[in-house]
């Protein structure tokens, strides 16, 4: 059997395994293959077919673009990571506690600021709809506000807390630094650059529709933390934007700033003696043949995972329209089977 044909064989297996949902995609690239397997129905009504260009929520896999976008304008010199959030923010929305002056962009980066996982007031606007829309009613002008609310116990970069806070934070100073729109900038530093074609900020026709225990739910909003969470993607935009972390020359040729953020977001960064150093977004594990890069993502409707390594070149994509729950296998299956493909590679 060919390489090809033994990809998707790998992707069309797990494909069918994967727990019942409406639809799902999945897109491999490997050093001699790149295949997407498709199945299922964008909603319930099974009148359209899952493709390759069907958008997705993924959930927090946002944050990894919003990552790349600060190092994107951080290769500009238009704004520098290590700097505080006293640069960006007036002095009044600056969160309590001796350590607070010391935040960086990097810290929200990194997950390392000592940022709630979620800000002061959130929990309560949620609650009448915390199981099909949370972020809906927490609205951008009460983000600073609660900011200014927030008391920071630690250091930063000596712990490492996961912050939709934090990275929502750092998507509002981006867009302070820059005076554009969150969706905006992606759009012109990211998604048109790296040509991806089928991927917003926004809801819009052609994207899946989301689902809980089999009941369909209305598209995500997220408005004061879209940096946190909002994007929608194809599986061939994912695939093509893995592809373009793994081979950063190929991808942004003509685009230094862009073809340096690619390479930045993977570069562990060094953090408190005795803390493991830390990417930016991106989750890494250093295993004896190889390291590995991943994030996974969830919506109440949609599941993602997205993996890659540079030994040998290799990355996965895996979406599909059904929320994550306790029991879920979705994100360690796609996990398993990008591991699966390292060693595949390294055989081959």
């Amino acid at each position: 059997m060919t390489p090809a044909g033994r990809l998707e064989r790998a992707l069309t297996a797990f494909a069918s395994a994967a727990p019942r949902g409406t639809g799902l995609a999945v897109a491999a690239v490997t050093p001699t293959a790149a295949t997407i397997v498709c199945r299922g129905w964008t909603d319930a009504s099974r009148r359209r077919p899952v493709t390759e260009h069907t958008g997705f929520e993924i959930g927090s896999v946002t944050k990894t673009f919003t990552a790349l976008l600060l190092a994107e304008l951080g290769a500009r010199d238009e704004m520098s990571p290590h700097a505080t959030l006293a640069t960006h923010l007036p002095r009044a929305a600056l969160p309590r506690g001796p350590h607070s002056h010391t935040i960086t962009l990097e810290h929200l980066a990194t997950h390392t600021s000592g940022l709630p996982r979620l800000p002061p007031g959130l929990l309560r606007a949620a609650l009448s709809h915390w199981f099909t829309n949370p972020y809906r009613d927490f609205p951008p002008q009460a983000l600073l506000p609660a900011l200014s609310r927030t008391r920071v116990r630690r250091r930063p970069g000596t712990r490492t807390c996961y912050s939709n806070f934090g990275m929502g934070l750092l998507g509002h100073i981006l867009e302070r630094a820059t005076a554009t729109p969150y969706a905006t900038l992606l759009r012109t530093r990211l998604i048109q650059p790296l040509g991806l074609t089928d991927t917003t900020a926004a809801p819009g026709t052609g994207h899946a529709v989301g689902h809980r225990d089999g009941t369909p739910l209305e598209p995500w909003l997220i408005p004061a933390l879209p940096a946190a969470g909002a994007l929608r993607c194809s599986a061939r935009d994912l695939l093509h934007y893995l592809d373009a972390l793994l081979d950063p020359d190929r991808a942004a040729p003509h685009n230094t700033p862009l073809r340096s953020a690619l390479r930045e977001v993977l570069t562990p960064r060094p953090t408190a003696p005795g803390t493991p150093p830390r990417c930016l977004a991106w989750t890494h594990r250093t295993l004896p043949a190889h390291t590995v890069y991943f994030h996974s993502g969830g919506t109440r409707g949609f599941t993602a995972f997205t993996g890659l390594t540079p030994d040998p070149p290799t990355a996965l994509a895996a979406v599909t329209n059904t929320g994550p729950t306790i029991r879920g296998t979705f994100v360690q299956s796609a996990y398993d089977l990008l591991h699966d493909l390292i060693q595949t590679g390294h055989r081959e």
